[in-house]
């Protein structure tokens, strides 16, 4: 990253607050300026006072200027600080709201802890990046400028000497902030990686304690903070380094300026409140080089953050494409599918393909079973008709049109979604229950808790529907967690209802009751549920047989088991049930055994 295109992506950051910016650099330059008429009066008030008379009208003048200066250089501070907060909420809510669009296929490449840390983290850096470069470097330089022209006026031989002290401890301060450039980002990335693996080791926490790996995951830990620790203490010491080298700077150019001096007030070149003038205007010029270099400095650490934060707003987003579609002419959303999938291939990686031309239609009423081994890409199908993912060839089509000129949000308003492990969200039942579906009544509230089986339950929680969930609804059970959102995917009223493996947590009384659930909403929309067990299929009006990254067998259970012999080894296989005549089952590997409570197909 050139120092070019740094200075660059600065100034692109500062667009929107140039006012206050500007602001900012006027009050510190203000106060610069302000500090450096005092030299002048401490002059006159020091030639009187050596003659013999105190002059109060320039003390009072003395005293009115430094209120003065503190009063600017604190509003100063003030507004670089307001500046710098409200920066770092915008650029929070940008990066945030960008990470929140981001394709899956983007975040599948990330850790999600590591984008944690750029969001939160690296923008809080841009923030010092904001408040100690342009404000306070922009009034430096000109405060350094406005103080070298007072010193030459005051004896430009003593400036002589100033200037070289003073640009050999400059000299010596850029070769170190080029350095903490290099080590401010490999701080930036080991604070990501440490929070990344936080994230991992608690996200996971029950399997952690669940397989006694807290010592494991400690070790991990303990490893990622060595590494944090290790750079951030490499960049500590090379700001540590620019401190020493100012400090001498400072203190050899003032005794430099006494001994001088005193050599020519006694030589009656100057007096001595030219001496003293000159002294105190020499102590201000340490502040200016000081915010030059705090600029710098800030720059070189605030890049590599800064890079950090436009690597995430460089990935991928999704975007709606702009495209007018005439309707489907003569058809009706009740004779046109509301899914149709269409010679479709995807592969998570290129030349690795899942999906190998699937092909198949949902009517908009009913319910339909996918069924297959785990891995034959019955997931993936959900994924690419949720639009988690695009296909690489071939075309997803919703209610007749294709679903890339769909808008996202039209799209998942209509294909509604139960994963399989039921994620919940931190907050109340209620709250799980209505989220993201709009306006909804309590008689219809009321009437999908019953459907789902839900209504005992909530009568049984401490605060009802305001009870908290836990994170990621540990509260609950997983056929608890499996019911909630079931409903809450009823209660946004789709079109079609993707369910992955609906039954998994429930018990067989519940079970029947989601099987009853099931087929009332297949009467007003489309249910394809991805289905192990044998009731489940056996329930739905028609079967699709997934193998190989292909549908394979397409209908009713009944033909399937007479017309596919490898969906009667899903059916029968190992459930003790007798296959029909003339059709004896393939050998059955353990592994395909029934569960104890329902019949199971392979999976």
């Amino acid at each position: 990253m050139t120092d070019l295109a740094r200075w660059r992506d600065l100034v692109r950051l500062a667009r929107g607050y140039r006012r206050p910016i500007l602001g900012a650099a006027a009050l510190s330059l203000l106060g610069t300026l302000l500090a450096l008429t005092q030299p002048l009066l401490a002059r006159e008030a020091v030639d009187g006072a050596a003659a013999g008379s105190l002059p109060w009208p320039v003390i009072g003048a003395l005293t009115g200027l430094f209120a003065a200066q503190a009063s600017a250089l604190a509003l100063a501070r003030y507004v670089q600080a307001h500046t710098g907060e409200k920066m770092t909420r915008d650029l929070r809510r940008t990066v945030t709201v960008h990470l929140l669009r981001v394709r899956l296929s983007a975040l599948d490449d990330g850790r999600i802890g590591d984008l944690i840390a750029r969001a939160c983290g690296d923008t809080a850096a841009v923030k010092t990046l904001i408040a100690q470069s342009l404000g306070t470097g922009v009034a430096g330089v000109a405060g350094l400028a406005a103080a070298i022209v007072l010193l030459g006026w005051l004896d430009p031989w003593l400036l002589a000497a100033v200037v070289v002290l003073f640009g050999g401890s400059f000299g010596a301060l850029l070769a170190v902030v080029r350095r903490v450039r290099i080590a401010s980002r490999a701080a930036q990335t080991a604070e990501g990686l440490l929070a990344a693996d936080l994230e991992r080791a608690l996200g996971g926490i029950r399997v952690v304690r669940a397989c006694r790996a807290e010592r494991l995951e400690a070790e991990r830990l303990d490893t990622s903070a060595g590494r944090a620790y290790l750079a951030n203490l490499r960049m500590a010491g090379m700001v540590a380094l620019s401190g020493p080298a100012n400090d001498l700077a400072v203190s050899g150019a003032f005794l430099t300026v006494l001994l001088v001096g005193a050599t020519r007030v006694s030589s009656g070149a100057m007096t001595l409140g030219e001496l003293v003038a000159f002294t105190l205007a020499m102590t201000y010029l340490a502040a200016p080089v000081y915010e030059i270099f705090q600029a710098v400095s800030a720059v070189q650490q605030g890049s590599g953050a800064l890079h950090r934060i436009n690597e995430v707003l460089a990935l991928p987003i999704e975007r709606d494409r702009p495209v007018a579609v005439a309707p489907v002419r003569g058809a009706t959303r009740r004779t046109v599918p509301v899914l149709e999938f269409r010679d479709v291939w995807f592969g998570y990686e290129p030349g690795r393909p899942v999906l190998r031309g699937v092909g198949f239609a949902v009517p908009a009423r009913g319910q339909i079973a996918l069924v297959g081994p785990s891995g034959a890409g019955k997931s993936t199908i959900f994924a690419l008709a949720e639009r988690f993912y695009e296909p690489d060839r071939g075309s997803v089509l919703l209610h007749g049109r294709n679903a890339a000129v769909t808008s996202y949000a039209r799209h998942r308003a209509a294909v509604g979604l139960v994963e399989q492990d039921c994620p919940l969200l931190a907050g109340t039942l209620r709250e799980n229950l209505l989220y993201g579906a709009g306006p909804v009544s309590a008689g219809e509230l009321r009437r999908v808790l019953a459907m789902t089986g839900l209504t005992t339950m909530v009568a049984g929680l401490p605060d009802g529907l305001d009870t908290p969930v836990g994170d990621h609804g540990r509260r609950l059970s997983g056929g608890q967690r499996q019911r909630v959102a079931i409903a809450r995917c009823l209660l946004s009223r789709p079109d079609l209802i993707l369910l992955d493996e609906p039954t998994a947590h429930l018990d067989p009384d519940s079970e029947l009751a989601l099987a009853a659930t099931l087929h009332e909403v297949s009467s007003v929309c489309a249910l394809v549920v991805i289905a192990h067990r044998f009731s489940t299929v056996r329930s739905a009006g028609r079967v699709l047989v997934v193998d190989g990254g292909a549908v394979t067998a397409d209908g009713g259970h009944d033909d399937l088991v007479r017309s596919s012999p490898f969906y009667r080894r899903l059916a029968f296989a190992g459930t003790g049930e007798a296959a029909p005549p003339n059709h004896p089952v393939p050998d059955s590997p353990a592994t395909w055994a029934p569960l104890p409570a329902a019949r199971r197909l392979s999976g």
